[in-house]
C-alpha cells in the first residue's frame, strides 16, 4: 500500500504525503514493538490503542478521498486509493493479531535469492523439479528462521528419515528438531 502511494506523490504531494505520514506513524509503533521485544499480546494491546486509531482516520480519509471524485480510478492516486481499500481487511487482521508483522518484507527478503535464481534455474531438471526445489526452500528458511544451521539439519533428518515411522516424521520436522537439540545443548552445558 505505502509503495503506491509514493508512486503517487509528484502528482498529489499533499495528498499522497499525508496518506504516507500516517503509514510512518504505523511504522513507528511497530519500531518501538521490535526494540522493545514486544510478545503478540503485547503487540496486539499497543496496536488496539495506538494504531487502530491512525488505520481508522485513514480509512476515513480513503473513503472520503474515493467518493469525492477528484481522482480518477485510472490516475496513480486513484489507483492508490482503491488499492488501499481492497487491503483494508488485511489491515485488521494485523491490528488484532500479534504474531502478524505490518508488511511482508521479512518474507520477501527471504525469498529474494530465490527470486533472482528462477530464471537461472528455469530449465533445470524434469517437471517436478520446481515443487522439490520449493519444498526444499521452504525447509532451508524454516531452519534460518528458528536459528538453525540448515546443513546439519538436513543432514540429521535425512540419516535418520530412513528408519522412521510414518508417525515419527513429525519429531524431525524444523521446529521439533530446535527444540529437542536446544534441549539436548543444556543438558550438555549442565
Amino acid at each position: 500500500m505505502r509503495r503506491k502511494f509514493h508512486e503517487a506523490l509528484e502528482p498529489s504531494p499533499k495528498t499522497a504525503g499525508w496518506i504516507l505520514r500516517q503509514i510512518q506513524h504505523l511504522y513507528r509503533v511497530e519500531a518501538r514493538l521490535r526494540q522493545h521485544k514486544a510478545g503478540p499480546e503485547l503487540r496486539a494491546a499497543v496496536r488496539a490503542s495506538e494504531s487502530k486509531p491512525i488505520v481508522e482516520r485513514l480509512e476515513r480519509a480513503l473513503v472520503r478521498l474515493k467518493s469525492s471524485g477528484r481522482h480518477l480510478p485510472q490516475s496513480l492516486l486513484g489507483s492508490a486509493i482503491d488499492y488501499a481499500l481492497g487491503q483494508w481487511p488485511t489491515l485488521d487482521v494485523y491490528l488484532e493479531d500479534g504474531r502478524i508483522e505490518i508488511d511482508n518484507n521479512l518474507v520477501e527478503n527471504a525469498i529474494r535469492p530465490t527470486a533472482l535464481g528462477k530464471k537461472n534455474w528455469l530449465f533445470m531438471g524434469d517437471a517436478d523439479a520446481g515443487e522439490r526445489g520449493a519444498i526444499l526452500y521452504t525447509v532451508i528458511e524454516s531452519c534460518r528462521r528458528r536459528g538453525i544451521d540448515p546443513y546439519g539439519y538436513l543432514k540429521d533428518a535425512l540419516t535418520r528419515l530412513p528408519k522412521m515411522t510414518n508417525h515419527q516424521i513429525p519429531e524431525v520436522t524444523p521446529s521439533a528438531w530446535a527444540k529437542t537439540h536446544l534441549h539436548l545443548q543444556r543438558q550438555a552445558a549442565s
